[in-house]
């Protein structure tokens, strides 16, 4: 366990990067993001319920079980990594992400790695100790994976096209509705309606009418 009570997040992210538990507790029986949120360190909560650490991301570059081959190939483990632990989640910084890749912007390379999102989604809910926040990340870059897939297949501008689409606003005032509605699908087609975090979400955001 680390102290994240100082509230440095540089501090958090370079001990949880040398393999620092995020899971083990104190002697009142709080782990590290409880204790950070107890001090309301919110940064360092949100640093580390974030982290995902590269070792993890490699068990699905081997072959499991039965599997000839790994779900991941070893040369797209890097740019999903730098995706994963990225803490802008805007939809365009993502596909972005994605765009300055040529390793990564081809629709075979990002169905391995959205199937990959979705087993780690899937892990994190069903793990001891449920990570809602980690899994609702990997489901929402997961669904904009697929619909990078889309406009890579579909359209001749590819994700230059997907990139337009998000940025433009409605004529009357500018509010960007393609992303409000790619953001709302994602959340309604998380796969854990038992989730507090979806519960949440939804609660807020279904009386808002876009």
């Amino acid at each position: 366990i680390f102290p994240p009570n100082s509230g440095n997040k540089e501090i958090t992210w370079m001990m949880l990067e040398a393999g620092a538990e995020t899971d083990v507790v104190n002697s009142v029986g709080r782990t590290a993001a409880q204790m950070a949120a107890f001090v309301g360190q919110h940064d360092c909560v949100t640093v580390i319920n974030n982290f995902f650490s590269r070792e993890r991301l490699d068990y699905y570059t081997k072959p499991q079980g039965l599997d000839k081959e790994p779900k991941l190939p070893v040369k797209l483990a890097g740019p999903l990594h730098k995706i994963i632990t990225t803490t802008n989640m805007h939809p365009v910084k993502i596909v972005l992400l994605v765009k300055e890749n040529p390793l990564l912007a081809e629709v075979e390379a990002l169905q391995k790695c959205y199937r990959v999102l979705d087993l780690i989604c899937e892990k994190c809910m069903k793990q001891k100790d449920m990570n809602e926040v980690l899994a609702m990340k990997m489901h929402y870059i997961s669904c904009i994976f697929q619909k990078c897939i889309t406009f890579l297949k579909e359209r001749e501008d590819k994700l230059d096209g997907f990139i337009k689409s998000l940025l433009k606003g409605r004529d009357k005032d500018g509010f960007p509705v393609y992303q409000e509605k790619l953001i709302r699908e994602s959340i309604r087609k998380f796969p854990y309606c038992e989730a507090t975090l979806l519960q949440q979400l939804v609660r807020s955001i279904a009386p808002v009418e876009i």
